[in-house]
């Protein structure tokens, strides 16, 4: 346990290179990249994660009475809900329609990142009431900012739980991950999959490499400036036309190569000399986790091979847990990625309101439980019930 007696002190910082990055990843630990002081420092360095995008930080830090971190929270006062992937926008509606202001709202998150991680960063030898400190801290800054919401998004589910216990409430929904059951190589993987989607797997695999692509898996050195200039490309041309602009700056991809290299792992398929289309990974201690993806031409099957079947191909040779596909896409269940619960937990200033998202939250609870009882059991490619 820390040696400083006295109560814990509660300060809020509005820009993560106040903290030294050590004293924060004594907090965050090193399972998980997005948490990581250079990962969320390169999105504010970056021009990404800032005011003017309306991701103005206001992270939670709770320290001992000589100054040690203790614990935080990675927190964001927002102005609008994009860039989220839990969508509120229904709540922001009525709300407005009933005559309120549900814009500045709180959120504690990674910005533009729906994995699945702690949001109540501790240290191992913090104090055993830090927890509660640290949301009690949440809601004071809540009360004190008067805003109409707070919400923590993706937790890891005890924490979830704890969060419920302390008046929050739950939300839950669903992503699609693949595990390692032990497979000593895809091939392997396959054998436990019915024959269809055996198959159709190999089939995918195949012509999609039949116009003339060449794929390379790159981490760590052999990263270069140039594999950055045409993933940017492939995510620009992506972004602009799923929401017509991009969340991250170039200059964040320069800051991620400086700083996490060996943490990337970036799949990029070439024809002949030329870059069309890349996905950009992380790799945690036992997870692969796939975030963005991008092309600049139609290659049919390209992106399962890119995005989905390589990312395999890489858990099983590193010997990891598991690989999460980021959101949506019932696609991914037909090759091996099953469905599996995510969490959010809100607080909500009016008693009033929070009531009736409390009864739809119940509701929505058990159609998101029904649904991936369902689709595991009638979509599930693996032989037998799914992993």
């Amino acid at each position: 346990m820390p040696d400083g007696g006295g109560p814990a002190r509660v300060r809020i910082v509005e820009s993560l290179a106040e903290v030294p990055a050590a004293a924060w990843d004594a907090c965050a630990g090193s399972d998980n990249p997005f948490l990581s002081h250079a990962f969320l420092e390169a999105l504010e360095a970056s021009g990404s994660a800032t005011a003017k995008t309306g991701w103005l930080p206001q992270h939670v830090l709770v320290e001992d009475a000589d100054g040690r971190l203790l614990a935080a929270v990675p927190l964001y006062l927002k102005s609008h809900s994009r860039g989220e992937y839990v969508f509120d926008h229904g709540w922001a509606q009525a709300y407005e329609r009933a005559g309120g202001s549900y814009y500045p709202k709180l959120q504690a998150a990674v910005p533009f990142t729906p994995v699945t991680g702690p949001r109540l960063l501790v240290r191992p030898d913090a104090p055993p009431d830090t927890v509660e400190t640290l949301i009690a801290a949440l809601i004071e800054v809540a009360r004190a900012h008067k805003v109409s919401s707070l919400h923590v998004t993706f937790p890891k589910r005890g924490e979830w739980e704890q969060l419920g216990a302390a008046g929050f409430l739950q939300r839950s929904g669903q992503q699609y991950h693949w595990e390692n059951r032990g497979y000593a190589s895809f091939e392997d993987f396959l054998a436990a999959l019915n024959s269809r989607k055996r198959k159709q797997i190999r089939r995918e695999r195949r012509d999609a490499l039949t116009q003339g692509l060449e794929i390379e898996t790159l981490t760590g050195s052999a990263l270069e400036p140039r594999h950055w200039d045409a993933f940017y490309r492939f995510y620009r041309a992506t972004t602009d036309h799923r929401w017509g602009g991009a969340y991250l700056t170039r200059g964040f991809f320069d800051l991620l190569h400086q700083r996490l290299a060996d943490r990337v792992v970036l799949v990029m398929a070439r024809e002949g000399k030329r870059y069309v289309a890349g996905a950009l990974n992380l790799l945690g201690s036992d997870t692969l986790f796939g975030r963005n993806w991008g092309t600049i031409g139609d290659y049919p099957f390209l992106h399962f091979e890119v995005c989905y079947y390589r990312a395999i191909d890489f858990a099983i040779e590193r010997g990891l847990a598991r690989v999460e596909a980021g959101a949506q896409g019932t696609h991914k269940i037909q090759r091996g990625y099953l469905p599996t619960p995510t969490y959010s937990a809100h607080w909500v200033r009016d008693r009033g309101f929070a009531r009736a998202i409390e009864n739809f939250l119940e509701r929505e609870r058990e159609a998101v439980a029904a649904e991936i009882d369902e689709l595991t059991q009638e979509l599930s490619p693996f032989r037998c019930e799914g992993p």
